[in-house]
């Protein structure tokens, strides 16, 4: 809740900044008119053309890449749910005792995974290290002692498919543009709020529904962008793809 408040805080402070830009350049255009009817607006428009494309080229390729990471982050669930299950899966080939002491490592590595997707935090990391390095040095032993090579090959390249996701996965939530560009991003609204106050300049009365409509429309763009580049805090987010993780440890017990 409290990184919705600030997040709103942030988003409403922006469209007040906005607004603001959008008067102040209004003003100034008002005043440009008034001391040079003719050339106020001589030039201006390649350079509103330039830095509107700037705005909307750089919303773009930041929106899709947004887009294209939340899906990247979902799909990454999955697949770690079907590795995790596939390596379940083949524990059947090894033998008791040794299958029922893993299979309970499994159902806590499970639950250590679920927890640090939900909080993340340097202990859990170090929590689900121990008990990936307990589970492959129980799996790497167990598989030597059957003295079938076959069982080796298919539980032990399972085993590591299920560590190797969960390391993408990390990777993958840490992996957002550099702040400079988010910064970018919030300039360039600014920039852009003031010129289009500027080229409101010639009309003698606020047209409201433009202006909130301008402002509404970039702050609402730069909205889903954020949510979609961090799907945990917002209201767009990847938890209920979770399900599919409780769903398997579940099928575990």
């Amino acid at each position: 809740m409290s990184i919705l408040l600030e997040s709103g805080a942030l988003l409403l402070g922006l469209f007040a900044a906005m607004l603001v830009l959008l008067e102040v350049g209004r003003r100034i255009g008002r005043r440009r008119l008034m001391a040079d009817a003719t050339g106020a607006h001589s030039g201006v428009g390649a350079l509103e053309g330039a830095v509107f494309g700037l705005m909307g080229l750089l919303l773009a390729f930041t929106f899709s890449g947004a887009a294209t990471r939340f899906d990247g982050r979902r799909e990454l669930i999955l697949k770690e749910t079907n590795a995790i299950g596939t390596a379940w899966l083949r524990l059947d080939l090894l033998q008791e005792p040794a299958r029922q002491k893993l299979r309970m490592d499994f159902v806590h590595y499970v639950d250590l995974r679920l927890a640090a997707t939900r909080t993340p935090t340097t202990a859990a990391a170090e929590t689900i290290a121990r008990t990936q390095q307990r589970i492959w040095s129980q799996a790497v032993a167990v598989a030597g002692d059957s003295g079938d090579s076959k069982v080796a090959q298919l539980v032990l390249p399972a085993l590591n498919e299920m560590f190797d996701v969960a390391t993408e996965r990390k990777v993958a939530r840490e992996t957002h543009p550099p702040p400079v560009v988010f910064v970018l991003l919030l300039v360039l609204a600014l920039i852009c709020s003031a010129m289009a106050g500027y080229g409101m300049a010639g009309s003698r009365t606020r047209s409201w529904l433009h202006i909130l409509c301008f402002a509404g429309s970039l702050l609402l763009a730069i909205y889903v962008i954020l949510d979609l580049e961090f799907p945990r805090r917002g209201l767009i987010r990847v938890d209920r793809y979770d399900q599919m993780l409780v769903d398997l440890s579940a099928t575990m017990r």
